[in-house]
């Protein structure tokens, strides 16, 4: 099951299936897909999982298993890495909600997003390798594009996983927030990249033309919002 639950320009989609430690079946590709559909138009997008032990625990084995041939695989990674491409590329930020362990491709996921938030007591590996196969949902590329491919190789080649506090110090999580202030951590953040700016930041840090830079600027200047939040300021200061 996923969840989409959308409150002023806020979106965020839970992967509930704790029983299964999130683990991502075919059916919930399918959701995944519908609920990055309707969170279209949203300021800010959260992914994060149902319960405190998984964020995702990786594809769901039981089900996975039923693909034998090469064709099936493939088909399986594309499907999965257009999902983490859409997160990725969505115009909003993205945060990924790290409540439990990310492990395999439930790692890959989390790396799709811009911004990774993570439990204190949580680990992150891309331990792959333990089945004897790859990061296939873009999720190397991306890992390598945060840590640099020598330790991108090192954690992915060997499977290790690593605490959050070392994620942090890698640059693998971005922030990490004590178990008992999870929750409210992650929305405060959430709530705070909610707003048009911080989309149009999105794209600056991608990389966009000074010209696009200057008139994304340019657009939020004459926009209702600045003129609004600038008077605040000038009456603040009367």
């Amino acid at each position: 099951m996923v969840d989409l639950e959308v409150d002023q320009g806020l979106a965020v989609i839970t992967i509930n299936r704790p029983h299964a430690r999130n683990a991502i079946a075919p059916e919930t590709m399918g959701e995944l897909e519908k609920a990055i559909d309707a969170a279209a138009g949203a300021r800010a997008l959260v992914l994060t999982g149902g319960g405190d032990r998984a964020f995702v625990s990786g594809g769901d084995l039981k089900e996975l298993s039923a693909l034998r041939t090469e064709e099936q695989a493939a088909a399986m990674a594309w499907r999965m890495r257009r999902i983490c491409d859409r997160l990725a590329d969505f115009p909003a930020p993205v945060v990924a909600a790290l409540n439990g362990h990310a492990f395999g491709g439930g790692a890959e996921v989390a790396v799709a997003a811009d911004i990774r938030v993570a439990a204190a007591d949580i680990e992150i590996g891309f331990n792959q390798v333990a089945l004897e196969i790859m990061p296939a949902w873009g999720g190397g590329e991306r890992l390598a594009a945060l840590v640099g491919r020598g330790r991108a190789l090192l954690l992915a080649g060997s499977g290790i996983a690593v605490d959050a506090a070392e994620a942090e110090r890698i640059g693998l999580v971005d922030r990490v927030v004590p178990r008992v202030d999870f929750e409210a951590g992650w929305r405060a953040l959430a709530r705070s990249l909610a707003n048009r700016p911080a989309s149009e930041i999105k794209r600056l840090v991608r990389g966009i033309t000074p010209d696009e830079a200057v008139a994304a600027f340019a657009r939020l200047w004459v926009s209702e919002e600045h003129w609004v939040a600038a008077d605040k300021v000038l009456n603040r200061g009367r």
